[in-house]
């Protein structure tokens, strides 16, 4: 075995071995809960706009894919909205959203009465469309996104029993009521290295995994992720502009390090 390969198995198995997890036939037979989120309700209203389609866009917004997954998982744990409450100013606005993205995405949800108050608003949605330029301030810098250790994972084939085992604890998690922020590319291309947050699931009349998720590109429509049993690998079925086919799926921002 190269040493490559090895390091390859190495961390692997070091990154599966972070939490437990049920074989993938234990959680299909589990039931189903419903939506975690609201899409269109409990997303963005605005995308994350594509460099290649924008090219000559002065105030483009792009390269905050993974900024905005994760604000819709600190958002749905650590805000609340209060639509009968005044509004304020777009600078305390983006102060709240501050707020709320200061949480590390892994802690656990907060009560009603400890969460961020959104006020004048009944959800993500409407709070960013009528407030887009103080939510966008106030959400965090892409930097440390783009930089972040384990975008490594991309450019490795990890083998199918680890594709498996990251498509049975998304289903776990989802049992259990946790969004699920997912790292998804089909490196060597270069078309989809990219994030998603994956909100609800079903079983397609194949038997496949079918996994509605949250793409901040596309604010507009729900994506679609399937996971197929047999062939133990991921497939974009309906991802904003990318063609449908295998990809890689690693789970994001569940604990300190991950």
């Amino acid at each position: 075995m190269s040493v490559s390969a090895r390091l390859v198995l190495l961390a692997t198995v070091l990154l599966a071995g972070c939490a437990s997890v049920v074989p993938v036939d234990t959680a299909v037979g589990r039931p189903a809960p419903a939506p975690l989120i609201r899409f269109g309700a409990d997303t963005f209203a605005f995308p994350n706009e594509s460099r290649t389609k924008n090219h000559d866009k002065p105030d483009l917004y792009a390269n905050y894919c993974f900024v905005m997954a994760r604000a819709v998982t600190q958002f749905h744990r650590f805000a609340r909205f209060d639509p009968a409450a005044p509004r304020l100013s777009p600078r305390a606005y983006t102060r709240r959203v501050e707020q709320v993205t200061a949480h590390p995405p892994w802690d656990d949800p907060l009560p009603d009465d400890r969460r961020v108050v959104i006020p004048g608003y009944a959800s993500l949605h409407e709070f960013s469309a009528d407030q887009e330029a103080a939510v966008k301030a106030g959400l965090p810098s892409r930097f440390w996104t783009l930089v972040h250790w384990t975008n490594w994972r991309v450019v490795f084939p990890f083998p199918g029993w680890h594709q498996e085992r990251v498509a049975s604890q998304v289903m776990t998690e989802l049992q259990a009521g946790h969004l699920v922020q997912l790292l998804v590319s089909n490196f060597p291309e270069w078309e989809l290295n990219h994030t998603v947050v994956v909100y609800e699931y079903r079983i397609g009349d194949n038997g496949s995994v079918e996994f509605l998720v949250y793409d901040p590109n596309d604010p507009y429509v729900p994506g679609l992720i399937s996971f197929e049993r047999h062939e133990r690998r991921f497939v974009a079925t309906r991802l904003f502009d990318t063609t449908e086919g295998s990809i890689r799926a690693f789970r994001m921002y569940y604990w300190l390090l991950l």
